[in-house]
């Protein structure tokens, strides 16, 4: 039967400010100068609906803003990637949109987020119908869904008795608890995206260290191994160490692709993007990571998680 989409979402929809040029200590009661900002798309839900459109997916959309000029601004930025915004509810009282203010040093970057109205969505504001009108349902920023988080896996579940195939990519948990419910909605996830942090605390088998370990190592096998056990298709987003995946026994790794990095923010969910596009033509795993690893370093080479897919695409990267 023709579904209406190829991917519904339902998650945060916020806006990105970046300052660059900053350095890596800020004193406190100094004005700090920074070279050069931009005001973009933000949030993960976002950055993945946009980056799923602008690859030729048809992409739904159910979020919560504020009736406040960010959340006219982020709606604008869906809708003009072709992402269907009508079932995104602007409320007239109570929190703003959110924003996150990135500041990028020459090293890492630090996050600072205002959560507004993301904290605020809950069962009553999803379309469930709506939702499970598409092939696939997928979910960002699981930690971040205060209001709807205690009844997560039971959406999943609803999305898997309706018919859709499942994602899940959990981003950072804030508080730092990793919490033990991702379990029980992994249960009902058919491909899960976390990056090598995540999937590494989620599974339980410690944090890893602050230096990034870049070869095939035996603590991420066993941390693929454990997931592998809750959901059918594990993929680890390990920045310039590439991405790996395992289902069942299958195991598949594959290199990033060298650019010149702007910035990273949204790459790994541009990342997301690439996969979940190449997952729902059914290719296979492989060409789905190769895809994914081609439009992460696509979005690099761009201020912003959404800027560089607003461009003509590459050839390679069409549909």
């Amino acid at each position: 039967m023709s579904k209406r989409f190829d991917v519904t979402l339902c998650g945060e929809l916020n806006l990105d400010l970046i300052l660059y040029g900053l350095p890596e200590e800020l004193d406190l009661e100094r004005e700090v100068l920074c070279k050069d900002l931009t005001l973009t798309l933000g949030s993960s839900s976002a950055i993945l609906a946009h980056n799923l459109a602008r690859l030729g997916t048809r992409v739904g959309f159910i979020s919560r803003v504020g009736n406040d000029p960010l959340g006219q601004i982020a709606l604008d930025w869906l809708a003009s990637a072709g992402v269907d915004v009508s079932h995104v509810h602007r409320v007239p009282h109570g929190s703003a949109t959110g924003l996150t203010v990135v500041l990028q040093h020459p090293g890492g970057r630090h996050m600072l987020t205002y959560p507004g109205a993301m904290f605020e969505m809950c069962w009553e504001d999803l379309d469930l119908k709506y939702l499970a009108s598409a092939r696939h349902f997928h979910l960002s920023s699981y930690f971040l869904h205060r209001a709807l988080r205690p009844r997560i896996a039971e959406l999943f579940r609803r999305m898997k008795e309706a018919g859709l195939s499942t994602s899940l990519d959990t981003n950072d948990d804030p508080d730092d608890n990793w919490g033990k419910d991702v379990r029980e909605a992994l249960r009902y996830v058919d491909v899960f995206l976390p990056n090598e942090r995540e999937a590494t605390c989620i599974a339980g088998s410690g944090r890893p260290s602050k230096e990034r370990i870049l070869e095939y190592t035996d603590p991420m096998e066993k941390t693929l191994e454990r997931l592998s056990q809750w959901t059918p298709l594990v993929v680890v987003k390990r920045g310039s160490a590439g991405a790996v995946a395992r289902r069942g026994k299958e195991l598949l790794t594959r290199p990033a692709v060298p650019v010149d990095v702007v910035d990273a923010v949204g790459a790994g969910d541009s990342f997301d993007a690439g996969f979940l596009h190449k997952y729902l033509h059914g290719a296979d795993l492989g060409a789905c990571l190769e895809f994914a690893n081609r439009v992460a370093a696509l979005s690099l080479t761009k201020p912003g998680g959404t800027s560089a897919l607003r461009e003509k695409l590459p050839a390679d990267l069409r549909k």
